[in-house]
């Protein structure tokens, strides 16, 4: 839609663009300067004077547009004709003066909602008038645009409805947008959606907008972090930058028999590789996916520094016994650190509750110096990290890691894991990278490690016994129980291992490649390009 208004008195003095605007050269003392201007709107959105293309929407503001000129003078002189209704005289004129800065304005205030307007200026020396500007136009949407959210899956509270999915699963929530237009005039449409739990965007130029149909709906599936009452927020923008805001308020009730396998951070019931992707981000990729496309990304800024996940080690393989959703908490640790961050997981691994953890370390009562000799008081001489599985009963996790060149095990409560075991003592496990593939079918446990030096991989089996305790008897010699070559930390920078992925009841190797692709394998053989990770 092109306006060209019929009291345009001139077609204007030379014009050069910088930035979006036309600075005029100086003007002789008798020569009247140049103009050429903006108008802005709601969210400082800004109509640059293009003659020839279409008005740009401006949304509501408190005093009207501002309008701009870019002048060598004294002060500028605007006019403002209404298209829509095409009065030949003006609907406002006035001046605005430079104080010896480049440009000057002013605010146009009365102006009304659906109409098009075309503007122009005269620079002023004094009393004197150049000639006018080229017309500039815009649009005025002063309404805010509304939505209205529904859910087959979650339906509104009071609403009657009953909840057809529980927390911790995926809801469609269907949005309908709708921007009111005013009689006689025009409304600028639904533009886009932005939509959070705690706060939504503002700005269809920000991550995470989502563009309507023809009819203004748009359907958004959402996974329900917490059991209880939820609040989504939506807001609509329309084309002028308006924003309109809903909250939906439901309720999702708890799962009664929620997955509970070990290994899955998200609580869909399968376990999960957890890695960082290129930008710092972490990523979950299911055990059993057919390629590697991550299902859930938690943001860099979420890492305990909030500067990405790269430099820390994940484990993850168990939950607290009294703990819901069951799904896997994660043990996080940059080597060198003193601290271990721990993230209890009651959001599904969704990383928005805050973390947890110590620096301190304590064997048996806390009160007690009963921890074995060469046990460090916190986690700065941890080189690694793994989670070997719960060795105790139910579902707690216990860690595996590589301190001064020897395995501890450490078992008991999350809070402290105050059960400490000293597995291995000739000091030779410098030089292997850890391992831990979980239990078989037969709950027996292994750890897993790869010679930096040879790539060769190692399986050390750590049975069940009869009593439920484990034999690590096998981890007294870390050259033994070579099942494979070729793992070359040059060729493989990453293994890894994160359960059963094929389903035959035994653990399996992963690896990322040099070039970032995903390789799964049955056991440590068969390998499967599951293509590049982000």
């Amino acid at each position: 839609m092109k306006h060209t208004h019929a009291r345009r008195l001139g077609t204007g003095a030379a014009f050069a663009v910088a930035a979006g605007l036309l600075a005029a050269p100086a003007a002789a003392a008798d020569t009247a300067p140049a103009v050429l201007g903006t108008a802005q709107g709601t969210g400082n959105r800004t109509a640059d004077c293009n003659p020839t293309a279409d008005p740009t929407w401006l949304g509501r503001s408190v005093d009207g547009p501002a309008l701009n000129a870019k002048v060598t003078g004294s002060g500028v002189r605007f006019s403002v004709w209404d298209v829509t209704t095409g009065a030949e005289d003006p609907v406002f004129t006035g001046d605005a003066q430079t104080y010896g800065q480049p440009s000057a304005g002013l605010h146009v205030p009365g102006l009304v909602d659906g109409h098009s307007y075309a503007w122009h200026a005269w620079a002023l020396q004094g009393t004197q008038l150049s000639a006018p500007s080229a017309d500039c136009h815009f649009t005025i949407d002063a309404t805010d645009p509304t939505v209205t959210i529904s859910s087959p899956d979650f339906p509104a509270s009071g609403s009657g409805g009953k909840p057809a999915k529980f927390a911790g699963q995926t809801g469609t929530f269907v949005l309908k947008g709708a921007d009111p237009v005013p009689a006689g005039g025009e409304g600028s449409g639904v533009a886009c959606f932005q939509y959070g739990w705690d706060s939504a965007g503002s700005d269809c130029s920000s991550p995470g907008a989502v563009e309507p149909d023809a009819d203004g709906t748009a359907k958004i599936d959402l996974k329900v972090l917490d059991w209880g009452t939820n609040n989504l927020i939506v807001n609509v923008i329309d084309g002028a930058g308006n924003v309109g805001r809903t909250t939906y308020t439901f309720y999702a009730p708890s799962n009664p028999n929620p997955p509970k396998t070990l290994g899955d951070v998200d609580g869909d019931g399968v376990a999960d590789i957890v890695l960082p992707d290129a930008q710092g981000n972490l990523q979950y990729i299911p055990v059993n996916a057919t390629d590697a496309t991550p299902t859930t990304v938690i943001p860099a800024n979420r890492a305990p520094a909030g500067r990405g996940w790269a430099p820390y080690q994940v484990a993850h393989r168990g939950w607290d016994n009294v703990h819901a959703p069951s799904s896997d908490d994660l043990f996080i640790h940059k080597p060198g650190d003193s601290y271990l961050t721990v993230y209890r997981n009651f959001d599904y691994g969704a990383m928005t509750k805050g973390f947890t953890g110590s620096g301190q370390r304590v064997c048996g009562d806390p009160f007690s110096s009963s921890c074995p000799d060469g046990f460090a008081a916190d986690w700065s001489k941890t080189d690694q990290l793994v989670a070997l599985g719960p060795v105790s009963d139910g579902t707690a996790p216990s860690l595996l890691t590589l301190e001064g060149g020897n395995l501890w095990l450490l078992d008991g409560a999350i809070s402290d894991f105050d059960k400490v075991t000293k597995l291995t003592t000739s000091g030779a496990w410098n030089g292997y990278d850890l391992i831990a593939p979980g239990a078989d079918k037969g709950g027996n446990l292994a750890l897993w490690a790869r010679d930096r030096a040879t790539g060769e991989l190692h399986a050390y089996p750590i049975p069940k016994k009869a009593d439920g305790t484990f034999d690590f008897s096998a981890l007294a010699d870390p050259k033994a129980d070579v099942v494979a070559s070729g793992f070359t930390v040059t060729a493989y920078p990453t293994l890894g291992s994160s359960g059963d992925a094929d389903g035959d009841g035994k653990p399996d190797l992963w690896a990322v490649t040099a070039d970032r692709h995903l390789v799964m394998y049955s056991g440590w053989t068969d390998a499967n390009d599951l293509g590049v990770l982000a």
